[in-house]
């Protein structure tokens, strides 16, 4: 009998002490909330990443493809349609590399962790 009594009462205090640490209901919904936030603003500096860097490659591809096509006509007959175009495949490649480097600022965002600064 008494091993019965010492057995409920150490269930009832394991049951008391579960109860103290549990988590409030509100403070779960809010951190699910939270974390839906986080979702969808990852979600969006990714689709703003793929977008910046699908348009970097295309841009930097045509740039560099002009630029050879304008290196191979040099010496020839054409020699100013190729100087011209080497000029003008050169600013669209810078362009496009620029934009490729520059769509990895939306990865960062889409991590979620402090930015490093430049001294």
């Amino acid at each position: 009998m008494i091993k019965f009594l010492i057995i409920v009462w150490l269930v009832i205090l394991a049951g008391t002490s579960q109860a103290q640490t549990l988590i409030p209901e509100d403070s779960l919904r809010q951190q699910v909330l939270r974390l839906q936030q986080d979702m969808d603003r990852v979600k969006v500096n990714l689709g703003q990443a793929q977008a910046k860097f699908q348009r970097g490659i295309a841009l930097a591809t045509i740039g560099y493809s002009v630029t050879i096509a304008g290196g191979l006509m040099l010496g020839r007959s054409n020699d100013k349609l190729g100087q011209g175009l080497l000029i003008a495949g050169g600013a669209t490649g810078i362009t496009g590399t620029f934009l490729l480097v520059d769509s990895f600022k939306y990865l960062g965002r889409a991590s979620g962790l402090p930015r490093k600064r430049r001294r």
